[in-house]
């Protein structure tokens, strides 16, 4: 089974990119030479589905080093750079994706790269290993494990587990603290307004920011708009998660009254309908709203595209709907991720970390072969500390060490 790309002749452009990445990734390029010797996954199949740009690519490359045979596919169609795709093919690997695939085309692809029989699999929002839970059962005894990228994948996992049908174990790289701290707070926060910016070329400062859901994303999300002057105003359902919002002073009320005020909309829940009808027919005119959950569903585009009594697209990535209450509002990259979709996604030296996780833990798959007796799996605080302990390192920083007195007292019950 070969590649499936479009264009193989712009891999230059693709492999300038990852080198810029190599560059700011420390942590990937220490990896990837304890690999190159060590080679940690030789004979091993992994299958990975990741949003397909230059980090990730670097990631398969590190991966490739440590004696893997790579199978690639995008984990969104407006995520994917062909020419990074076209660089990963160039550089040996197995790659199926495209930008703007069609259903049909992403759902072949995904079929493609697990039908290579794939031992691991790295997964973003559980396409993966959906598939092969429900079209590709006979390949299930091939999979050591797997590691999943995202809160939405660690909840479809979850709910697996809970009804018996998850059947190799699934390391939550999400739920690991150099990821979500890091990853989602400050790469999303960052990200997604480099989408919104870009895109939109308007000011932030002064207007309404309304972001929807307070996780790590969310806190991210807020505090990048506070920064760029916004008044932010918080939509959640969890009233612990609201009352932290309201303490770090943000306002907060739900959806449907803040629809009425807000100039900029942003989903980050991982859930459906988030702003649905009774949204729309209150909102502002002029409203811009985008999407940072994995899923294009937290905005009802269903509803809108069914009943928008004319549409117009503005710019690129932005399209205009004229609602039947007579308010235009205004939907970037189709509600999909908006800082993949519409942007390069997050900062190199935060997926250094987020990558590194990933990287560790299917090796921690491998090495744990037959010996893991759940199906949900945490990120061993070995790794999360080893990453960490890395990093400090890369940015010049020190810290206190614990006496063996310190490490007495603290593990005695006499504290």
């Amino acid at each position: 089974m070969g590649s499936e790309i479009r264009d193989i002749n712009l891999a230059e452009s693709g492999e300038r990119k990852i080198e810029w990445v190599k560059r700011n990734c420390d942590l990937l390029r220490t990896l990837e030479k304890e690999f190159s010797v060590s080679q940690p996954f030789k004979g091993k199949k992994i299958a990975l589905s990741v949003h397909l740009e230059a980090k990730t690519a670097y990631l398969c490359l590190v991966l490739k080093a440590g004696g893997a045979d790579m199978y690639v596919n995008g984990s969104n169609p407006l995520s994917t750079q062909d020419d990074v795709a076209a660089a990963l093919v160039k550089a040996g690997l197995e790659v199926h994706a495209w930008y703007d695939s069609t259903p049909e085309e992403y759902n072949a692809h995904i079929r493609a790269v697990l039908e290579a029989g794939p031992n691991i699999i790295i997964d973003d929002g559980g396409d993966l290993v959906h598939m092969i839970h429900t079209e590709l059962t006979h390949l299930i005894p091939n999979v050591i494990g797997g590691c999943e990228e995202t809160t939405t994948g660690i909840l479809r996992l979850l709910a697996m587990d809970k009804e018996g049908a998850l059947k190799f174990p699934m390391v939550l790289v999400n739920n690991a603290d150099c990821k979500h701290f890091f990853d989602n707070r400050y790469g999303t926060g960052q990200s997604v307004w480099d989408g919104i910016n870009r895109t939109t070329n308007l000011i932030v400062a002064g207007k309404i920011v309304v972001v929807a859901g307070y996780g790590w994303c969310g806190k991210g999300v807020a505090m990048r708009a506070k920064g760029l002057g916004a008044r932010v105003i918080v939509t959640e359902v969890d009233p612990v998660k609201a009352i932290e919002a309201v303490m770090d002073g943000f306002e907060v009320m739900p959806m449907n009254e803040a629809a009425k005020v807000g100039d900029f909309f942003v989903t980050v829940t991982g859930c459906e309908k988030v702003i649905d009808e009774e949204d729309f027919a209150v909102v502002k005119d002029g409203a811009i709203m985008c999407n940072a959950g994995h899923f294009d569903c937290e905005i009802d585009m269903a509803w809108l595209k069914a009943n928008a009594v004319e549409t117009r697209e503005m710019r690129k990535n932005i399209m205009g709907y004229r609602l039947p209450t007579g308010q235009w509002i205004y939907i970037l990259a189709e509600g999909r991720l908006v800082n993949l979709a519409a942007g390069d996604g997050h900062p190199a030296e935060i997926m250094d970390m987020s990558f590194a996780i990933q990287a560790l833990s299917a090796k921690y798959l491998v090495e744990h072969e037959g010996q893991l007796d759940r199906m949900i799996i945490d990120v061993p605080r070995e790794v999360d500390n080893d990453v960490a302990v890395r990093k400090l390192a890369f940015l010049g920083k020190h810290i206190d060490v614990l006496t063996e007195e310190q490490v007495r007292y603290l593990n005695s019950s006499a504290v």
